[in-house]
Order: structure tokens, then sequence, then C-alpha cells
């Protein structure tokens, strides 16, 4: 008897909903532990008369005639019509502490009129960040992923072809001095600020330091101060307590995607008792026209065109459901597919329950 109790309790235990715990480290992010973006104006050389047209592009000249100077060819009065270069942009990402010397991947994204950048090559580019220093030098040759292919009658393009990509194009020459190992005190960045998420992840370090260092300063910010008697930097300190586990709190919160109709529901998301109706309303009208000719032999007769016009209209019946009050996702997603609601009408709907005040979560339109 025992036995049987104890299997019908453990069977109990396993049929409840486990709990969503993510690592602390998967939702918030270090402070100072982030990228830089690089940028920088550069030219590309070699295409196959698919770059900018001179005419059009003064800047694409001015930087051809410049970069030649610096290389003692003088074309300052000569008429330069070649379409085998084209002004680039170059972005990139430097990752947090990058060494001097490492390699990074950048984009190249075409400037002026070029048509294509597929087999060219990048010229050495100072990439800059935001205080106007060079962090890193990019040069190498472009590799894109469409295509533009083109005939006398015809033509197709995939993808992008004036946007391209270097993988590891760019030599990281400073580096971006942060020293997070001798730092007494940190602070993390919730991904979802949240006054729940914030208290838990504090008490999950406070129990595992089993001290009070960690503190939910507001709803996006958590400070950790590295114990007195902690055995190492705070390196050591974040290596431990990135791996703790915490389940997340969520608001409810209905995302609502307009041109491509997605919906998106948290699982807080409650309605109060409402009554649904759906129905549509189809009219189609078809114009086919007809030609009215004279007999044959006919005296001043003419040929006319007669307009015929059929107009068609179906009204679906409209179906009345009720939703009681808190219920919650699983049986309002149920509920609505019984009614056969497309996504457009779903769309409708949400905006009209939260309209009427049925809707307890917030509704963002995207």
């Amino acid at each position: 008897m025992r036995f049987f109790t104890a299997l019908c309790a453990a069977l109990a235990l396993s049929l409840q909903p486990a709990m969503a715990t993510s690592r602390i480290k998967d939702i918030v992010d270090v402070e100072g532990v982030r990228e830089n973006q690089l940028v920088g104006y550069g030219l590309v050389v070699g295409l196959d008369g698919t770059g900018d047209s001179l005419r059009n592009s003064p800047f694409t000249r001015q930087s051809l005639e410049s970069m030649l100077e610096r290389l003692g060819v003088n074309t300052r009065d000569a008429q330069l019509n070649t379409r085998n270069v084209a002004a680039v942009m170059v972005t990139a990402n430097l990752p947090p502490f990058s060494a001097q010397g490492t390699r990074i991947d950048v984009t190249v994204a075409a400037l002026g009129d070029a048509d294509s950048l597929s087999g060219g090559e990048l010229l050495v580019t100072p990439l800059m960040g935001a205080d106007g220093e060079v962090y890193a030098v990019a040069q190498g040759p472009v590799a894109i992923a469409g295509f533009d292919a083109s005939g006398a009658a015809a033509s197709i393009t995939q993808g992008v072809p004036t946007r391209a990509r270097i993988a590891n194009g760019a030599l990281v020459e400073r580096e971006v001095v942060y020293d997070l190992a001798n730092r007494d005190q940190v602070r993390l960045s919730l991904h979802n600020p949240d006054f729940a998420t914030a208290d838990r992840i504090a008490g999950a370090i406070n129990a595992y330091l089993g001290v009070q260092a960690a503190r939910a300063a507001n709803p996006a910010t958590v400070e950790v101060r590295r114990p007195s008697g902690f055995n190492g930097d705070m390196v050591a300190l974040l290596t431990e307590i990135e791996n703790l586990r915490v389940e997340p709190d969520q608001p409810a919160r209905v995302v609502i995607d307009q041109a491509s109709g997605v919906i998106v529901m948290g699982e807080n998301v409650r309605v109060s008792t409402v009554a649904i109706a759906q129905g549509s309303l189809t009219i189609s009208v078809t114009e086919a026209p007809q030609v009215s000719q004279a007999e044959a032999f006919a005296e001043g007769g003419e040929t006319v065109v007669v307009p015929r016009t059929d107009v068609a209209v179906v009204e679906e019946e409209g179906r009345l459901a009720i939703v009681d009050d808190g219920v919650a996702l699983r049986d309002l997603v149920d509920g609505l597919n019984e009614l056969g609601v497309a996504p457009r009408d779903l769309i409708a709907i949400l905006q009209a329950l939260n309209a009427a005040g049925a809707l307890q979560a917030e509704i963002e339109v995207m």
C-alpha cells in the first residue's frame, strides 16, 4: 500500500509542468563586455564593368584620383571612364577583448550606382570607431551571396549583388582596454527588464555564494559585488555564477506584426468573459464586355462594345462563441481555432478585445 501511494505521488509530480529555467548568462549582459561598431570608406576594384559610373558618382572619381596620386600617378586632368571601381562602405563589429593582430569579419556595401561587387577586391580601408580612432584595417577579395544576370530581352537577380562579405577580412590594430578582472563590482543588464526576474537573479547569486553579494538595483540591472572572502578575481566570480539557473518572469504581452500576420502571445495572457462573433462579407465584381457587330450589308451599322457586369455577394455565416473569464492562453487559442479564425481576422479580434478592455495584456503592434 505504501509503495502504491508513493508511486501515485511520483506520478503526480511527473505530470506537473516543469519550470522553464534559464542560465544567468543567457538572459543578462555583463557591464563592459560588449561589441563596438566600426565603419570605413573604401574602394573595390577589379569589377567586370559592373562598378560605379564616374560621371554619376563624383565621390568615386575623387577617391580614385586621390588613391592614384598617393601611388605616384597623376590623373587630375585625365578623362577617367572606367566602370571597374566601386565606392563602398565597410562595417564591422569589434568583439570585446579583441587582441591586436586578431582578425574579424567585415561587410561591404556599394555606395554609388554599381550593379554588382562580384569578383572585386577591397583595397586597404581603415575602420574607425565612434571616437574617430582607427581600430582595424580591412582588405581582401569580396564574396557575394547574390548574382545578377541579364540578356537582350530578360534579366534575373537573386539576392543583393551590391552587398558582400569578407571573412576574416580586417586586422585589429588597436585594443579596447577594459580591466574586468580587477573590478570589485559589476552590473548585469537584463535582456528583458522585469522586477521579478531581477530579484530572482540576485537571490540565486546570494544563495550560491552564501553572502549578500548581489542586489536588484532596478528592473533592468543587478549589481554584483565581489565578496571579501572570495578566492579569485571578478572573472572567476562571473564564471561561477553565470551558469546558475533562474526562472525568468515575463509580462502578459501580445505582439502583432501587421505586415506578415504573425502573432505571438505570452503564457500569462488572460481574457475576461466576452462573446466573439466572426464572419466575413465578400463582394466580387466581374467585367466581361462583349462586342456587338452590325449585320451583313446593313446600312449605317457599326461595331460597338456592350458592357456586361456580374456582381456576386457571398456572406459567410457568423458564429458567436463565449470566452470564459480568466481563460488561459491554451484555451484561448483552442477556442479561436475552433472558430476557424484566420491570422488576419485574429489580429482584428485581439485589437477589438483590447479596445473593449477584455484583454488582460499589453498589446504591441510592430
